[in-house]
């Protein structure tokens, strides 16, 4: 063999041998998170990439229960808030950390709908509200779950069957949730969901993240941009009133780079109405980006740690909300204190209330029709 050929076949060989390498550090466990009162044990499921990034997924919930970021210096951190065991999750039901939200995200007036002339009513669990499927929604479910992997990314598939009729809402509907980490730092969300009666279906999730580390102060100072023109505002109840407004010359304008805290304590009645001692974001933005989940949609940055968030979906909105109500009453994981503003979400989703305002994108799911809806968080750090 001469030596260009030579060459050429032990380059082709180094190259086969990294690529291997590189999907052998592709991984996926399984172990027990804990078990419930009642001796129901808790899966929990964990993904790793070969940049050191790792998700940890439970049955309970379908919940994101940590993610692991390296940040400019390799140092890691969980990124996301949670508890260390499932009891967390159990007695601190109203804040969902990292929980699949359904039947229906976000809030619905006076936990009523109307569907082909029939009213749907769901327990109210947020004053006159119906907020993320009720008192008992998908977050307090417990989800099967399997292992799953394809090319370049390893997963967890989990379903769960709602009954017709479970939180007031019509159809037996199933609906199954995929986590998948590939070796770019993205950790995938996909959603599909069917019913056997028409019903209305607004999934989500939970997560609530801080780049500097869960439990590493507040996020004031981190920096957010939403590719969004428009806001949909709400009233007192924190409803929607129907209006799409432009974000221009508000406090709700991340079109450019800004932190968090430049305008969070502003003199604007939208932010009182989030929270009204401090103020505080509490959101639905429509997104510029019109469902194309190839287009960014949202990014959040940590000037200290490097970390960089991205934030791709096939969702016409994203709710922003930045702690309003943690008041560093409740311990998280290694006991850490989850401090007022201590963290933002990005739950991308359709409009709140929609069922109600026939003008905002709909969210009716009929018989032989299939619910999908994707998201990407991609992290960086630089």
């Amino acid at each position: 063999m001469n030596r260009h050929a030579l060459l050429n076949t032990l380059g082709l060989s180094l190259m086969i041998a990294t690529l291997s390498a590189q999907a052998a550090t592709l991984s996926s466990e399984r172990g027990t998170f804990g078990r419930l009162s009642d001796g129901t044990t808790i899966e929990k499921y964990t993904l790793h990439n070969s940049h050191g990034l790792q998700a940890s997924i439970i049955t309970y919930g379908a919940t994101l229960q940590s993610l692991k970021v390296p940040d400019k210096n390799g140092k890691v951190e969980d990124v996301v808030l949670g508890f260390d065991d499932v009891q967390g999750y159990q007695n601190n039901g109203t804040v969902y950390f990292g929980a699949t939200i359904g039947r229906f995200g976000n809030r619905l007036a006076g936990g009523a709908f109307t569907l082909d002339g029939k009213t749907y009513r769901v327990p109210l669990n947020d004053k006159t509200n119906a907020l993320h499927g009720g008192n008992q929604g998908f977050d307090k479910r417990i989800w099967k779950a399997r292992s799953v992997q394809g090319d370049g990314w390893v997963g967890v598939k989990l379903s769960y069957l709602s009954p017709d009729g479970e939180m007031g809402f019509p159809g037996a509907l199933l609906t199954e949730v995929t986590y998948r980490l590939n070796d770019q730092n993205e950790l995938k969300i996909d959603y599909h969901a069917s019913t056997d009666k028409p019903t209305v279906l607004n999934l989500t999730n939970h997560s609530y993240f801080n780049l500097a580390g869960a439990g590493n102060g507040d996020i004031l100072q981190q920096v957010a941009t939403l590719h969004a023109s428009h806001y949909t505002p709400v009233n007192d109840k924190l409803i929607p009133t129907g209006e799409l407004a432009p974000v221009a010359g508000t406090p709700m304008d991340f079109l450019k780079p800004t932190a968090f805290g430049k305008h969070i304590r502003d003199d604007h009645q939208q932010l009182q109405y989030a929270e009204a001692k401090q103020g505080g974001f509490d959101f639905n933005w429509v997104l510029d980006t019109k469902g194309d989940v190839k287009k960014l949609a949202a990014e959040v940055s940590d000037p200290q740690s490097g970390r960089r968030l991205q934030l791709f979906t096939t969702e016409p909105g994203v709710q922003l909300y930045t702690g309003n109500f943690l008041d560093g009453s409740i311990h998280g994981k290694d006991g850490k204190v989850y401090p007022h503003w201590g963290a933002f979400t990005l739950e991308t989703q359709h409009y709140p209330d929609a069922p109600n305002q026939p003008a905002f994108p709909a969210t009716r799911l009929d018989p032989g029709k299939a619910y999908t809806q994707t998201t990407v968080f991609k992290f960086l750090n630089d």
